[in-house]
């Protein structure tokens, strides 16, 4: 062979390698690139999910913000608007956000003038009107008493002095505390747990709010009384609730993660625990929402928070959702919706589109019956999912960007992304789940951590008291008090069908302790 084809033949080779080495460096400045144009977005780009484009067909985006939590509180100054016009000026009165409640108790003070004599004739004055100037709330602080319970016995002086009858006593019967040898009562363990699981306050910083009203504690006590309420009066109605839970066809499902101090596995303080959240639908009756703590996230925690459940599971792509006996699992829209928004490109946003497009359709159905959502599913839904999924397999979307990570994982779940078309029952997304879990999360913000798992557990348990309440329209303080009131003065233990009296979405306390 000739030198110079030889020679030529080696170029080709070495231009070839180049090429490729070019091609790939090139692959790698565009993965870079995006790397580092998502961590600058997640630094100090905004949370919002909302889109950034104007959804087809001049359809409402499902993921507005609210426009209430978007405007800054006002002042009275800043009650009124002005609009300036080319020529004519108008004010517009904007609607006030501080207004009093219906069945606010109220108190009238009247304002007469000092002298009712008149300056010229000096004759007696008569009212003729009166005016309403000004409204102003007052707060009036909550007071500690000191109850002291005293049993009087009563004895029959007639019997007593015949030798042939037998004394006749009788003793008023006081009832039965919440917490044996405790001076906390019904209304200040209420008032506790409800401070830190609606109101988020820590217990160490509890301590000082009741000392200013008198009663004198520590942290200590507090975290014990807790404790003390869950176990004994609280976890009978979460057994309760969790079997009737488990009862149902349709679960959301949802897990975060917490952190324990005494642990019982061996494992360090800073290691994660985790709080599980389970949550029924609205159209299998009244809501049950359920949390339950744990020292894992394995597959076993969930095993056992289910156990004997038959039936969907709706939850996000965590690997532990899957292959359990008797339970098929539905995967969140949402979830898909967030890794296409993340990938902020034209194909991102067709992606978004073809989400949002079904959450539209969700949106006008969600009033309609089980039966009538899965025909317009199958009618509107179904051909949009074809048409998405066929998108994604005819466009080439390779390597580790946010635009690949989307497509992948989109069609590794679109046999659980499709199941909400079968089933009326089975929401689109996973976002009551992540609802029902967020006041765990704020809540962990704040108290940071369980010392024991004992306290993790009646956390747990509370919380579950607690956004079930909610979920059902109970006042959680006033349900609290009647639990800790009636409980322990009740033979549950023998006659369990009392416990269902005391659920949240009965008429006794729809009755009593609704807000």
């Amino acid at each position: 062979m000739p030198v110079d084809q030889k020679q030529e033949e080696q170029n080709e080779r070495i231009i070839r390698l180049f090429e490729q080495q070019l091609a790939q460096s090139n692959r790698q400045i565009e993965a870079l690139t995006e790397q580092v144009r998502q961590l600058t977005k997640a630094l100090y780009g905004s949370k919002s999910e909302k889109s950034k484009y104007q959804a087809p067909d001049g359809q409402v985006s499902l993921f507005e913000d609210d426009p209430s939590f978007n405007e800054p509180e006002q002042t009275e100054e800043q009650s009124t608007e002005t609009i300036s016009y080319s020529v004519t000026r108008k004010k517009k009165n904007k609607k006030r956000n501080d207004s009093f409640c219906e069945n606010i108790e109220i108190e009238e003070i009247h304002h007469h003038p000092v002298h009712l004599t008149c300056d010229c004739c000096h004759q007696e004055m008569v009212e003729f009107s009166s005016t309403l100037v000004r409204e102003e709330a007052k707060f009036i602080p909550a007071t500690m008493k000191r109850v002291q319970h005293f049993e009087h016995i009563y004895e029959c002086k007639a019997c007593k002095k015949d030798v042939s009858q037998k004394a006749q006593i009788k003793r008023g019967k006081a009832p039965q505390g919440a917490i044996q040898r405790s001076i906390a009562g019904p209304t200040v363990l209420a008032k506790l747990i409800y401070d830190k699981f609606i109101q988020y306050l820590p217990l160490y910083r509890q301590v000082k709010e009741w000392e200013r009203h008198g009663l004198l504690t520590n942290d200590k006590n507090l975290s014990n009384w807790v404790i003390r309420v869950a176990e004994d009066w609280l976890q009978p109605l979460y057994d309760l609730m969790k079997q009737l839970l488990t009862a149902k066809s349709v679960l959301h499902m949802d897990e975060t993660f917490g952190q324990i101090l005494k642990r019982s596995d061996g494992k360090p303080a800073q290691s994660n625990a985790y709080n599980w959240v389970s949550r029924s639908v609205p159209s299998e009756g009244p809501v049950i929402v359920l949390f339950k703590s744990a020292l894992s996230r394995g597959r076993a925690i969930l095993e056992d928070f289910i156990k004997g459940f038959k039936g969907t599971v709706i939850c996000d792509g965590y690997s532990a959702y899957g292959q359990l006996p008797d339970v098929q699992f539905a995967n969140c829209w949402a979830h898909v919706r967030r890794y296409w928004l993340k990938a902020e490109s034209k194909n991102g946003q067709i992606g978004v589109q073809y989400c949002d497009r079904l959450f539209h359709i969700e949106r006008k159905i969600k009033h309609l019956l089980p039966e009538e959502r899965v025909q317009i599913r199958q009618q509107e839904s179904k051909p949009i999912i074809d048409e998405f999924f066929d998108w994604i397999d005819r466009s080439p979307f390779f390597g580790k960007n946010a635009i690949a990570k989307a497509a992948e994982y989109t069609l590794s779940r679109k046999e659980a992304l499709m199941v909400f078309l079968e089933n009326g029952n089975v929401a689109i997304d996973n976002n009551p789940a992540e609802n029902a879990i967020r006041p765990n999360v704020i809540g962990r913000k704040n108290w940071l951590f369980s010392v024991s798992e004992a306290g993790a557990q009646a956390n747990a348990i509370c919380l579950s008291l607690a956004e079930t309440a909610k979920a059902n329209g109970i006042d959680f303080y006033k349900y609290l008090v009647k639990l800790l009131t009636d409980l322990p003065n009740l033979p549950f233990h023998q006659q369990p069908e009392i416990l269902h009296s005391y659920l949240p979405w009965s008429e006794n306390i729809q009755v009593t302790c609704a807000k």
